[in-house]
């Protein structure tokens, strides 16, 4: 189980929300309707709801309410007022996250992979293969040159742990990679564009502030 369902009324945000969710690596499903959406989730759940508050048929809250009294689906819901979030929490909608209109679609990415890691049902992104000397992002290789690849092993050996440039340096370089202190940022800026283009959303590689770098899938 690996599909999303975007249930949002607004076309082109339906389509804009789903492409960066399969960008992610998972599939999605959109849904203009609140009541066909929680037929949808009776037959099939899926491994989490994106809910918009508004919407034909039966509205989020309801759906919310409705899908609560026979499954615990992780649910974002997403509505066009700050002031709406407060309304839902004291009506206890009991969704899981909540996020307000306009909104970065990086950054609903980002919410619901740190539910789905919370529930322990977040699907693989990055794997580093040091054996065979490459990276895979859902499971298709990415195009790194040999210094790239070795600062991206060097960072995903200890997930969690920051490195400063220094170390990164120390811990990369080689009789025949080419690399300086200056160059690990390049390297750095790189390797985000290319996860990126692979699987929009995706962000190991986190950049902490006046230390260095850490990553953190």
């Amino acid at each position: 189980m690996n599909r999303i369902y975007v249930v949002e009324d607004e076309p082109e945000l339906a389509a804009l929300v789903a492409d960066y969710v399969r960008g992610a690596g998972f599939e999605a499903t959109v849904f203009g309707d609140g009541l066909l959406a929680l037929e949808a989730i009776r037959r099939a759940p899926p491994l989490l709801v994106v809910l918009d508050l508004m919407l034909p048929g039966l509205d989020g809250l309801s759906l919310c309410r409705g899908l609560r009294s026979f499954s615990t689906v992780p649910i974002v819901m997403v509505t066009a007022r700050v002031e709406e979030i407060d309304r839902l929490l004291g009506l206890e909608a009991r969704a899981d996250d909540y996020l307000c209109k306009p909104f970065s679609p990086r950054e609903l990415v980002a919410r619901i992979k740190a539910i789905l890691r919370r529930t322990g049902t977040a699907p693989p992104g990055l794997a580093v293969d040091t054996g065979a000397r490459r990276a895979l992002v859902h499971g298709r290789p990415l195009p790194l040159t040999p210094s790239e690849f070795e600062v991206l092993a060097a960072l995903a050996r200890r997930p969690g742990q920051v490195f400063t440039r220094a170390q990164l340096l120390e811990l990369v370089r080689q009789d025949d990679l080419d690399v300086t202190e200056r160059a690990i940022d390049s390297h750095i800026k790189n390797l985000r564009r290319k996860i990126d283009a692979a699987a929009p959303g995706l962000e190991p590689i986190r950049s902490i502030y006046g230390l260095g770098y850490r990553f953190d899938l």
